[in-house]
C-alpha cells in the first residue's frame, strides 16, 4: 500500500548509479569463464574449450577498449557543452557580425 513513508526509510540515500561499462565487463569476464566450463560439461575437448576462452576473452578485451574509448569521448563533449564558447568565431551580444553587407548609419550605397 501506498503512503507516507517511515522515517527510516525517507532519509536513506540513493545508491550510486552504477557504471554500466563495468557491468557488461563483468558479464563478459563471467561468460569468459562459464563458456569453457560448459562446453568441457557437454564433452567438446579442453583444448577447444581453450581456445573458446581465449576468443571470449580477446572480444572481451576489445569491447572494453572500446566502451571506455566512447565514454571518454562523451565526458569530453559533455564538457564542451557546459563551457562557455568564446573567441573569434563565437561571438555573442550586439553589434556580432552575422555576414552579409553591412552599411553605416549615413553612408550612401552606391
Amino acid at each position: 500500500m501506498s503512503g507516507p513513508r517511515p522515517a527510516s526509510e525517507a532519509g536513506r540515500a540513493t545508491p550510486p548509479p552504477r557504471d554500466s561499462a563495468t557491468e557488461v565487463v563483468r558479464w563478459a569476464a563471467f561468460s569468459c569463464l562459464l563458456v569453457p566450463v560448459v562446453l568441457l560439461a557437454y564433452g567438446t575437448s579442453l583444448a577447444g574449450a581453450v581456445g573458446t576462452a581465449l576468443g571470449l576473452a580477446a572480444v572481451t578485451g576489445a569491447c572494453r577498449v572500446l566502451l571506455r574509448q566512447s565514454e571518454r569521448g562523451a565526458a569530453r563533449l559533455a564538457a564542451e557543452d557546459r563551457a562557455p564558447h568564446r573567441g573569434r568565431h563565437h561571438r555573442t551580444g550586439t553589434g556580432s557580425h552575422r555576414g552579409g553587407r553591412h552599411t553605416g548609419g549615413d553612408t550612401p550605397v552606391g
